[in-house]
């Protein structure tokens, strides 16, 4: 059978990074195995479905780069790939179930199942619908035909469960990441296939669909491992073969434990969504890794490396490199504990392999969103300044004195307090006649007379070099400095160095007062 692998996401809301990474592992499998990715939209929960969560999801794939094979807007000869337009597929399965007698109706009211409930529990025991207690349920396995029949006569509500044998079998498959699984059908309960409104539940249109779109693997998260023994056993009910199952591990908190929530997103200051997600409902909106300034193959790289292991030293791989050496056997077993650092660390990897050229018309971009004029030329300039001192672009301009000289209100008045002494002035005010005899201000040249400045002086860089930053920038943190007098040439350089010396001796007057 050729490699067929499906994406089936429910559009209940945004789609979580846990989401896909499980997308992203179907795709380098199918693609390393020749095979197809499929995109089915699982929407049968109608109380669920949230407006505008499938385009989010198809939206999501497409800036991650996960190309689809087959689905809705992809097409494809096993459509169609939303649940909602397969209701005559399920009800056909559900009537085959009932007449081969592995699945029966039931009537029990949802009170009447609460009462047996909280009975149960008044015994300390749990309540399973089941061999053991169907019998004393409102079923057609406990009525007989004529009552039965009444009901259905009289249109009264009812589920259709899956009859799990009676006596008690080992279910046993081999997942492809776990090995060998052994269940008791003792511990599956009679599942409902079909609601009281006639919609499938997700046991039965999964199974359902993955054999009509013949799926060849269901790869998807560990938290569906318990229903893959109920799976089993509903393939072999529709004598159908079972397609290979591989589970996938959590991905965990960074701290603690657990699965990775929005809610840790929020407290850690991280996005847990690939794209921006507003909520139809309440209008709010979350940051995605889009919208953070992540590049899609720092991110793709980034869930690649949670739960898979390569067998190597090598973290950086594109996606094509993926495709050529990823296998199911190298996934791991236990949960991958997500890592904010780690996520910036490799889109500072992808950011600083880019172009300088494509950086930079990104840069002016970004500064013609926030009002400001940046030439191509001082884009360039600026990339090569900074680069190695951001995680993302956008980070940039937080650094304002790279793009106006900073005012009284922007100088790091703790940085001054204690590193502007009672000389310092002075020393600066001499540096600026050195450095306003350069006839080319470039940086070596402006380097080379500010050591000489120093060794003639018998100074310290620290003494000097130090407050020639704050009074440049405001801040004691950016750029070799020469490269940045370079950037602002000389007459803006010693406008801004005069500037600053006097804007700080008001800061040292207010703060000696």
């Amino acid at each position: 059978m050729s490699v067929r692998v499906r994406f089936a996401p429910s559009p209940t809301g945004p789609l979580h990074i846990g989401g896909v990474r499980t997308a992203l592992y179907n795709y380098l499998f199918s693609k390393a195995n020749g095979g197809k990715f499929l995109l089915r939209i699982e929407d049968t929960d109608q109380t669920r479905f949230v407006n505008g969560a499938e385009e989010y999801i198809v939206e999501a794939l497409n800036w991650c780069g996960l190309t689809i094979d087959e689905g809705d807007r992809a097409g494809g000869e096993h459509g169609p790939y939303k649940q909602s337009l397969r209701f005559k597929l399920y009800s056909k399965a559900v009537d085959e179930l009932i007449a081969s007698g592995n699945a029966y109706r039931a009537f029990d009211t949802p009170k009447e199942l609460a009462i047996m409930r909280a009975e149960a529990e008044s015994r300390k025991k749990v309540f399973q619908y089941d061999a053991r207690t169907r019998g004393g349920c409102k079923n057609e396995l406990s009525m007989s035909s004529a009552e039965v029949d009444e009901l259905l006569a009289n249109g009264v509500p009812h589920v259709v469960r899956f009859k799990t044998p009676e006596a008690p079998k080992d279910v046993v498959f081999t997942d492809e990441i776990r090995g060998k699984v052994s269940v008791s059908s003792a511990v599956i309960d009679d599942k409902v296939l079909m609601k009281m409104d006639g919609l499938p539940t997700y046991h039965l249109a999964n199974v359902v669909d993955d054999h009509h779109m013949e799926i060849s693997h269901v790869i998807r998260g560990e938290e569906w491992l318990p229903s893959a023994p109920l799976h089993i056993l509903l393939y072999r009910a529709f004598k159908w073969n079972a397609p290979k199952f591989a589970h996938l591990p959590l991905i965990l908190k960074p701290e603690g434990n657990g699965k990775l929530s929005k809610r840790d997103g929020d407290a850690g200051g991280f996005p847990v969504f690939p794209i921006e997600w507003k909520d139809p409902k309440t209008g709010s909106v979350t940051s995605g890794y889009r919208e953070q300034g992540y590049d899609p193959q720092a991110f793709i790289n980034m869930l690649l490396m949670l739960g898979w292991n390569p067998g190597g030293v090598k973290e950086k791989f594109t996606l094509e490199e993926a495709v050529d050496c990823f296998s199911l056997d190298r996934i791991v077993k236990s949960g991958a504990r997500f890592s904010p650092d780690k996520a910036k660390w490799y889109n500072e990897l992808y950011l600083r392999e880019k172009p300088h050229s494509e950086l930079a018309d990104e840069l002016c971009s970004i500064a013609a969103a926030k009002g400001l004029v940046v030439s191509n030329d001082d884009a360039h300039k600026i990339v090569g300044m900074m680069l190695e001192r951001v995680s993302f672009l956008k980070d940039i301009f937080e650094a304002n004195w790279l793009f106006e000289t900073p005012s009284k209100e922007d100088f790091n008045l703790k940085m001054v307090k204690k590193k502007w002494k009672d000389e310092t002035s002075s020393y600066l005010e001499e540096l600026s006649g050195v450095l306003e005899k350069i006839k080319v201000f470039k940086a070596e040249n402006i380097e080379a007379e500010f050591k000489g400045f120093l060794e003639a002086k018998d100074l310290g860089f620290g003494q000097v070099l130090l407050p020639f930053r704050i009074a440049l920038t405001g801040s004691g943190g950016g750029p070799s400095m020469f490269e940045f007098a370079e950037f602002l040439g000389k007459e803006a350089t010693m406008a801004r160095l005069q500037k600053g010396i006097d804007t700080i001796a008001e800061i040292k007057a207010e703060q000696n007062n």
